[in-house]
């Protein structure tokens, strides 16, 4: 007998979830996943993970499709479901969750025209509170069900503890002064750009260079530029803050009091920085 899913208020994308009064540390048996998507960037994960207050890994009860008035607004080539998953594990969460969650998402279909299978698989799921109700979650983004694999999970909870950290890297949001200092010999000098960030902790950018060796540069966390300073790991939290926010730029304010040399040089100082970070790859789409 098909499934028909509860009625849900026009246009809605309320995540319902169930009422039943026990914690997601039950761990139900799940299917293995017939196939796992290919890792994604660390950006795209950092993206989903900044978003959601609650990370959750789940196994797929039953998903039944949306149809009607309640579909409205659901791209060309998707289908809308509500899907009822177990929840083996929270990753993070403000509290605990029902056992068993459901919500709706919007799942494109396959490059053969066909609806992916649903039922039985892992998933990680991305998501937030509901304002029309505190059992209520939404995903927090049309790309917050990703398959599960153990890789994918690893990663996602490696920057969540990054996230949690006491000590987490602040929100780069622009850049400040920059300024530079010639050395005595030619091509020898240093660049410092301080950098703006949403809690104003300090955090600059300096690049050394000295005749004859290759230009070293590094990032601090405090007031004072020390020998313990070095560029950030690539696919970590602060070189995701700063690969994925800087301006492409460094922006004329920076370098308004500064003679035109040392303007030049540290607009070229700032450009080998972007250089050396690298491209910030794909992100989330919200």
């Amino acid at each position: 007998m098909a499934m028909s899913p509860p009625p849900l208020l026009p246009g809605a994308l309320a995540l319902l979830v169930a009422t039943a009064p026990v914690t997601a540390q039950r761990a139900p048996a799940a299917a293995p996943v017939a196939a796992t998507a290919a890792p994604l960037p660390y950006a795209f994960h950092a993206d989903l993970v900044l978003a959601a207050p609650v990370i959750a890994d789940v196994v797929v009860h039953s998903a039944a499709r949306i149809k009607g008035a309640e579909a409205a607004g659901v791209a060309p080539g998707a289908t809308r479901f509500y899907v009822t998953v177990d929840v083996r594990a929270l990753i993070r969460a403000p509290g605990t969750l029902p056992a068993r969650v459901d919500y709706l998402v919007d799942v494109p279909s396959g490059p053969d025209g066909r609806v992916p299978k649903l039922r039985d698989a892992r998933l990680l799921l991305f998501a937030r509170p509901a304002p029309t109700g505190a059992d209520q979650l939404q995903l927090v983004s049309s790309q917050a069900q990703l398959d599960w694999s153990p890789e994918r999970d690893a990663l996602v909870r490696r920057i969540t503890r990054e996230v949690l950290a006491a000590d987490a890297p602040a929100r780069v949001t622009g850049v400040g002064s920059a300024f530079h200092v010639p050395g005595s010999l030619p091509g020898e000098g240093e660049t410092q750009i301080f950098l703006q960030t949403a809690d104003a902790r300090p955090v600059s950018l300096s690049v050394l260079r000295r005749p004859g060796e290759e230009p070293r540069w590094a990032v601090a966390l405090s007031e004072i530029v020390d020998e313990a300073a070095a560029p950030p790991a690539r696919d970590t939290l602060l070189w995701y803050r700063l690969a994925c926010f800087l301006p492409a730029t460094l922006p004329e304010a920076s370098t308004a009091s500064l003679a035109d040399a040392d303007a030049a040089q540290a607009r070229e100082d700032y450009r080998f920085v972007l250089t050396r970070l690298g491209d910030c790859g794909a992100r989330a789409r919200f």
